[in-house]
């Protein structure tokens, strides 16, 4: 392992590149971070490594580009899992396929429900917010009463995903003014467990960075577009 070659591409406040360094650090995988700045001058590395999308987050190993955060996560298990290492999917078929839905659920609707809590005002920014809540309350009732969405015991894909949108529900609840702790405490709970592992914690983006941030770019577009 020590003469691989470990590099990721990512842009400091990306949900989706918080969970590949998550599962490398999870895994103990040495690596080299390259920061690209998304909305400037994207570097040639990112072109030449992924050239359809063009996006971060991307992983090369030993010269290998691998591109898409989850299809990323399913290499790091796949590649490093010795006995040694923490197996982020089950063996299981059907585990596996379970894993899979909930995380592709994550992406699509507390992303999409997160994103509209502050780019959006009125009747549609209230509409989002309770989107975003039920669906963690959905989250809530799939995790039960084990430690994690992985097992009692065991972290899994679906706790990278979700946990890699932690540092982002300060700027969500903040501008859309609601407290997930009172909606659902025991997912906050969860995050808490979550957090207390230093491979997660120290792998997550500031979020008060990230409030400092939005709030910015929601200043530029009330100045120029009256929003």
């Amino acid at each position: 392992m020590s003469e691989e070659k470990v590099v990721v591409l990512n842009f400091w406040p990306s949900m989706f590149g918080a969970r590949v360094i998550m599962a490398l650090e999870e895994k103990d995988i040495k690596f080299e971070y390259k920061e690209e700045d998304v909305f400037g001058d994207k570097t040639d590395l990112l072109l030449q490594s992924n050239p359809v999308h063009k996006k971060i987050p991307v992983l090369i190993h030993n010269g290998k580009p691998v591109c898409e955060s989850n299809i990323i996560l399913e290499y790091i298990d796949e590649v490093w899992n010795n006995d040694k290492t923490l197996r982020l999917l089950p063996s299981d078929p059907y585990e596996k396929a379970k894993c899979r839905f909930w995380a592709d659920l994550i992406d699509k609707k507390v992303f999409d429900a997160g994103r509209r809590t502050w780019t959006k005002k009125g009747k549609e920014q209230e509409e989002a917010k309770r989107e975003f809540i039920e669906t963690l309350k959905v989250l809530e009732t799939e995790l039960g009463e084990k430690f994690y969405f992985g097992g009692n015991e065991t972290i899994s894909v679906v706790d990278l995903v979700l946990i890699s949108y932690y540092p982002w529900f300060h700027t969500w609840e903040t501008i859309g003014d609601f407290s997930l702790e009172d909606h659902t405490p025991k997912l906050m709970d969860w995050v808490r467990r979550c957090l207390a592992r230093p491979p997660i914690s120290k792998s997550l983006p500031d979020r008060l960075k990230i409030l400092g941030r939005v709030s910015q770019i929601i200043k530029v577009h009330e100045f120029f577009y009256g929003y």
